[in-house]
């Protein structure tokens, strides 16, 4: 691999500073206006984080994915109602795919009846067994109420039965990268190998808003009435703070009061998850601690859109000579506020590519640095098919190789 600077460092802060100043231009032509701009002043300093009596805490940027701020953040813990996330973002992914409706009609199983057994505790949406229940109505039953008996009706919707929905879940986990974390049931409860990490209850709510925005709706919704029942989301801070839109919350005796958090102003949304308080009080004041010292010492912004190219690299024995490279998602990068002029960005790329080259093929690495330090590493991926050239152009090309 070889390391190729994004554009030369001068121009490379002119291309943050004209995206961070636009309305939603990505037009490259604004650069050179913004590189006579004066660096900025001197910054206050970065305050640590807040110390919170936690077991283990995390905060991140939604859109860029750096860590603002962290305990123990990969520590194994109980994830009690934490677990529903995963739940919904399976339930979610059926409805995508057009598997499940939100009007099918759910017939409760004697099994998702009995989950609201006050012998085995917990939230339930009091669904009574035969009684028929819409798949939305379940999904607000299981994210507003946080109801077992709703959650495990919905997973046998989804699967047939829950072990099966559990094995969804484990692959899905997999697939979102989430190394410390494992399920054993749907709903929470407790069990030797039901585990999750507070970086991985992030990451997975992140997951869930980015992935699925027209369903997650639902969690900023304050209450819900079923079977004349009406009860209000345990998420707080849905009434304390007009910026927070979810997420989930989580309780047992030994999991403690866990809560993630997600909350936008501005251009700028951070998810926070929080886990073993002693208190409903104590999950709440530590998540608003921590999204507030986000919002208030950091800032994020947009330096490339999806699908622009960045850059291009020389193709061999190929129809065209070389191929742009682009990014799947929007690059977003995280910085200290008032610092954002240390941004800089890097290529990795390929020593040498020979075609034919498919379309959306990962061909290198954008590497996003920040005062010295790398945060993220970012594919890079070809913007078109590169077929194999003609006769002529692959004799030339492989002389030309020959003598590299």
């Amino acid at each position: 691999m070889r390391i190729q600077s994004l554009v030369p460092r001068a121009a490379l802060l002119a291309v943050v500073i004209a995206v961070a100043g636009c309305s939603g231009s990505d037009e490259t032509e604004s650069a050179p206006a913004a590189a006579t701009a004066a660096a900025p002043g001197p910054a206050m300093p970065l305050p640590p984080p807040p110390e919170l009596k936690a077991r283990s805490f995390i905060v991140i940027d939604h859109d860029s994915g750096r860590v603002l701020a962290a305990l123990d953040p990969d520590s194994r813990q109980e994830p009690a109602s934490l677990t529903k996330l995963m739940t919904a973002y399976v339930v979610f992914h059926a409805l995508k795919e057009g598997r499940i409706k939100l009007d099918d009609m759910v017939t409760v199983s004697e099994n998702a009846w009995r989950q609201a057994s006050p012998k085995l505790g917990g939230s339930a949406m009091y669904i009574e067994v035969g009684k028929q229940v819409s798949v939305e109505n379940l999904l607000q039953g299981m994210i507003v109420q946080s109801g077992n008996d709703a959650t495990v009706a919905l997973a046998e919707h989804v699967a047939g039965t829950e072990p099966t929905f559990v094995q969804m879940m484990n692959g899905f986990a997999k697939q979102l990268g989430l190394t410390g974390t494992h399920f054993e049931d749907s709903a929470g409860m407790p069990g030797p190998n039901q585990y999750i990490t507070a970086r991985d209850a992030a990451l997975l709510a992140s997951a869930l808003i980015r992935d699925y925005p027209d369903y997650y709706r639902w969690y900023s919704q304050k209450e819900f009435t079923w079977n004349g029942i009406t009860q209000q989301n345990r998420n707080g801070l849905l009434w304390r703070d007009p910026s927070v839109d979810g997420v989930k919350t989580g309780h047992t005796k030994t999991a403690g009061y866990c809560l993630v958090v997600s909350a936008k102003r501005d251009d700028m949304r951070l998810v926070s998850a929080v886990i073993g308080t002693d208190s409903m009080r104590a999950r709440e004041d530590a998540n608003a601690a921590l999204i507030n010292y986000g919002f208030n010492f950091f800032e994020t912004r947009r330096v490339y859109a999806a699908g622009q190219p960045l850059t291009s690299v020389r193709v061999w024995k190929g129809a065209e000579p070389e191929v742009g490279l682009t990014l799947k998602r929007d690059l977003y990068v995280t910085g200290q506020r008032g610092r954002m002029g240390t941004v800089q960005a890097e290529f990795e790329l390929p020593e040498q590519l020979i075609a034919p080259l498919s379309a959306g093929t990962a061909l290198g690495k954008a590497r996003i640095v920040v005062d010295g330090s790398t945060i993220a590493a970012h594919d890079l991926y070809a913007v078109q098919d590169v077929p194999r050239g003609g006769i002529f152009r692959r004799m030339i090309d492989s002389v030309k190789l020959w003598f590299r």
